[in-house]
């Protein structure tokens, strides 16, 4: 069986990558790592989330819109914040629309969605000590 600690990366493929960049590094504050170049062209930006998680942005995506929310595909990214109540002011602070409200989450969770430009769902969650994942890892922990 294959030993999985975490996700190290989330990729996606922008339109404008100064507007996305200004986005997560502007607006949700992660902090640019490194650029790769292939072929003397800018290939793809790392942005680190945390030490060990980051997201790769490419550059030139095709299309003009991301696959809707019940699109076979990738659906969205949850970012874990410690406090939803003050990440919705941090949001509001910076002039980013929630797609979704702050709202208490079927899973005992409170969350709240934004959009990056390119329209990529991103779902901001604060975990709740009785959310049901911390029950179900409790039970998984024998508690």
């Amino acid at each position: 069986m294959l030993t999985v600690s975490s996700i190290a990366h989330v990729a996606i493929r922008v339109k404008d990558i100064d507007r996305t960049l200004a986005f997560y590094i502007d607006k949700l504050g992660f902090s640019e790592l490194m650029r790769l170049d292939r072929d003397g062209r800018l290939w793809l930006v790392y942005l680190r989330i945390t030490d060990d998680q980051y997201l790769e942005i490419f550059p030139e995506a095709e299309g003009e819109n991301v696959p809707g929310p019940e699109a076979l595909g990738y659906n969205h990214m949850c970012l874990a914040v410690p406090d939803i109540e003050q990440t919705v002011r941090e949001l509001e602070s910076a002039g980013i629309a929630l797609i979704r409200p702050k709202i208490k989450a079927l899973d005992g969770n409170w969350q709240t969605w934004i959009a990056d430009p390119d329209g990529h769902r991103i779902e901001l969650m604060q975990m709740a000590p009785d959310g049901m994942q911390a029950q179900a890892i409790a039970r998984r922990n024998g508690h």
